[in-house]
């Protein structure tokens, strides 16, 4: 893959296992709570408003480019956006998640996802990235889309709510394989109809989160949700932006993983980084890994810590291949002077002269 006009940052180079001047470094789920000037600009509205409101959201996306120094922006969205957008019946609630009104049961339940028409049920975020892209211009800050991966998503809109043993989702994908099938066929489309508006809006890379991925055996992740991930990576493949697959708890799935035909992998904390590029195959940039708990204790341990996921990181002297991370989301409280001392570490010892 060559890079796209306007896209040579260390990050789409990292991603793309090209040289790069020093390891990039974001951090998922950077624009939030441990932000001060995020929570004032905030305020106590929902998050979907604030995604709705495109300046808004362009503005909480670039308060950690500010804040930390990093090389990426990840647009201020949520996964379940374009299901809220087709009138599905999801909200976010405080301190819980995305929640479903009416959840997925049956066949009859396939009528209310119909198509993503990005134009008209989200133009908010185009707006929101074409206004963080103009910002960006010329800074060598990369700008990242994102979407849910299709079993994540299934798996809020057939629970109801976050799960913690997902019974229902198993027992909908064993029993009946064929509605299975045809639910992921819809939301990967959706997915991709989502990611080629981001891309064509000005997001150079784009990640899929398969949050809860790791919940699946597997022979389960196999047949019941990489085909579908596949479909999502295949569907954007032509627009010549890196796609990164992330996924919590899926050490156990990273050899599969590296088959869904993504640029980069992401890993989360549970891998050493050089076991998981093992797993994973060649072929594929790795993102992660440093345990977001650690950020919220002392300087000394996070700054170890870092340095170790730099060094098990390291493919070679040009730096290729690795894109610095958490291996999760940043926490609400972890300490953004860490944060931020992180990035500056990151980059002054993976500098290339």
């Amino acid at each position: 893959m060559s890079l796209a006009a306007g896209a040579d940052t260390d990050l789409v180079r990292a991603c793309l296992r090209q040289p790069v001047s020093r390891t990039p470094v974001w951090f998922m789920r950077q624009a939030g709570r441990a932000l001060p000037e995020y929570r004032a600009a905030r305020g106590s509205g929902s998050i979907l408003s604030a995604i709705g409101d495109a300046a808004l959201a362009a503005e909480l996306t670039l308060q950690p480019v500010r804040r930390y120094g990093v090389d990426a922006a990840i647009l201020f969205s949520d996964i379940v956006v374009p299901v809220h957008a087709i009138g599905f019946g999801v909200d976010v609630e405080p301190g819980r998640g995305p929640v479903v009104a009416e959840p997925f049961r049956a066949a009859s339940d396939l009528a209310r996802l119909r198509p993503l028409e990005p134009d008209v049920d989200v133009p908010h975020v185009a707006e929101a990235l074409r206004l963080v892209a103009r910002e960006l211009s010329g800074s060598g800050v990369a700008l990242i889309g994102f979407a849910g991966a299709p079993f994540t998503v299934a798996s809020y809109l057939i629970e109801g709510g976050p799960s913690r043993t997902f019974t229902r989702v198993k027992s909908l994908m064993h029993s009946d394989p064929g509605l299975w099938v045809q639910l992921m066929d819809r939301l990967a489309a959706m997915a991709v109809a989502s990611l080629r508006a981001q891309i064509g809006a000005g997001a150079q890379a784009v990640q899929l989160f398969d949050s809860w991925a790791g919940s699946l055996s597997p022979d389960e992740y196999a047949r019941f949700a990489l085909p579908a991930t596949r479909a999502v990576i295949d569907g954007v493949a032509d627009l010549g932006v890196p796609t990164i697959l992330f996924g919590v708890g899926t050490g156990e799935l990273l050899g599969l993983m590296g088959t869904a035909g993504s640029d980069v992998v992401g890993v989360d904390w549970r891998v050493p980084l050089h076991e998981a590029r093992r797993r994973v195959g060649a072929g594929h940039a790795l993102q992660g890994n440093l345990d977001p708990a650690l950020c919220v204790g002392p300087w000394p341990v996070v700054a170890q810590a870092t340095r170790e996921v730099l060094a098990s990181g390291a493919v070679d002297a040009d730096g290729t291949g690795h894109v610095f991370n958490l291996g999760h989301g940043v926490l609400p409280e972890a300490d953004i002077g860490i944060l931020g001392a992180v990035v500056d570490l990151v980059h002054a010892e993976s500098a290339r002269g």
